[in-house]
């Protein structure tokens, strides 16, 4: 929301046209093969300055204060906000690279750039898959070797079972900041690991941490990461069309003849950004279908479905997740099926 009215803002107010003037006249100053690159990253600076001034009120509250209301939150706010910091850092610096990356395909094809670019983001997704549990993810949470040997062989066997090799089992220091439980199977090829929160450790029999798991892994024996990376490649190609669209139509009358125009990317943005929430349901819908599929193979795999039922029961309550979502929240805003649904899909498996 606190993104669509920064664009909004710049557009209507036409601060987006005089930051893109600011930047061209940076870049122009810089030397000649940095020029494009230099307007470039400082009106991305600028633009996501705006952004993050506008919105942090409305993170502290929602992320910080609503966490701590509800008790799911177990960290101070020093340390909230270092990894707000960190998050943002890192945003920003894909936020620029995805600039250039724009830049760079509307530079070359001012007709087809928005494929160009989609193709570009997708590359970036399949290396960022790779790198995360590597080099971003301990950057907020600690890791340790999982050291309860009969869980940690069990897991191990669990994965062998099902096809998936791993890197190994590691207990995830999510107690340090909220009170959440969880657990995944990260990366891919020779960084996929065994992530088992200490949260979940503490508090779930190795029955039900076992299903759990084996959930996880069915994401990754049905390949859902790629097929949803493949997915999310079409919907922001067709957003990035979208946008593509709205300088084409509406450009004129704002004075921007096409995309590689930096006084164009904020109609740019908030065109696509429309585009997007509009597909958000079918992203989840497709979601809520692999995560049905996971339940399923983990039941098939582990045949404990009392487990199942008891570890979904205690996850929804510790996570605090909506029993009965309406039609539109379900919709919009889960990538689950209702814990209701998949306790009931567990009975009909005991019951068959």
């Amino acid at each position: 929301m606190a993104a669509g009215v920064w664009l909004v803002l710049l557009l209507a107010t036409g601060a987006g046209a005089w930051l893109a003037g600011v930047s061209a006249a940076a870049g122009a100053a810089a030397p000649r093969l940095l020029s494009h690159a230099t307007a470039v990253v400082l009106f991305v600076l600028l633009v996501a300055a705006g952004w993050e001034i506008l919105s942090f009120p409305f993170a502290v509250y929602r992320s910080f204060l609503l966490e701590r209301k509800y008790g799911l939150s177990s960290e101070p706010f020093s340390t909230w906000a270092a990894d707000h910091a960190k998050a943002a850092a890192l945003g920003l610096l894909l936020f620029i690279g995805a600039g250039l990356l724009v830049h760079g395909a509307a530079e070359m094809s001012p007709r087809f750039w928005w494929l160009i670019a989609a193709a570009g983001f997708a590359v970036a997704a399949v290396v960022l898959s790779r790198i995360a549990p590597v080099a971003l993810l301990p950057l907020f949470y600690r890791f340790k070797p999982l050291d309860r040997a009969s869980l940690h062989e069990r897991l191990l066997r669990l994965s062998e079972r099902a096809g998936v090799p791993v890197l190994g089992a590691f207990e995830w220091g999510l107690g340090e900041k909220t009170t959440r439980a969880n657990a995944a199977l990260v990366g891919a090829g020779g960084t996929r690991r065994i992530l088992v929160s200490d949260t979940l450790l503490k508090d779930y029999s190795d029955d039900e941490i076992e299903v759990i798991l084996a959930h996880e892994i069915a994401h990754h024996v049905h390949h859902d990461i790629w097929t949803g990376m493949a997915l999310e490649t079409c919907l922001v190609a067709i957003s990035l069309y979208a946008a593509h669209l709205a300088v084409v139509l509406l450009g004129p009358r704002l004075g921007v003849a096409d995309p590689g125009d930096l006084a164009a990317w904020p109609l740019m943005m908030l065109a696509g950004g429309v585009v997007s929430l509009l597909l958000t349901p079918l992203g989840n819908a497709w979601s809520r279908h692999n995560e049905r599929r996971a339940d399923r193979f983990a039941l098939t795999l582990t045949d404990r479905p009392a487990a199942f039922i008891s570890a979904m029961r205690r996850l929804g309550a510790q996570n605090l997740a909506e029993e009965r979502p309406s039609a539109a929240v379900l919709w919009f805003f889960h990538t689950h099926p209702t814990i209701d649904e998949r306790i009931a899909a567990a009975k009909d498996f005991r019951a068959a």
